[in-house]
């Protein structure tokens, strides 16, 4: 398994469409289990959600990116852009 660090950054003006989509966002994340290492969302000045960062384990990109594409934020297309890079824990 690989760890990678997903950054997403939410499309300017959507904080309604994050918040009607987060129950459904994270019953998705939940489904990974252990996968999951860490999530929470990028806050702005005001300590509102402007994005998302993840950091998850998978056994490649190709299914890192298969689920992040059912993911009901990106089905909704909340997110700017999303950034992956392999990631590796020290602590």
């Amino acid at each position: 398994m690989t760890q990678y660090i997903v950054i997403c950054m939410d499309k300017k003006k959507s904080l309604e469409k994050r918040l009607k989509n987060r129950s459904l966002h994270l019953k998705h994340l939940k489904s990974l289990g252990k996968k999951l290492l860490l999530a929470g969302p990028v806050l702005d000045k005001n300590d509102k959600p402007k994005g998302s960062i993840l950091i998850l384990d998978f056994e490649n990109l190709e299914k890192l990116k298969d689920f992040l594409d059912c993911d009901p934020y990106s089905q909704v297309e909340l997110f700017e852009s999303i950034t992956i890079e392999k990631f590796k824990r020290v602590f």
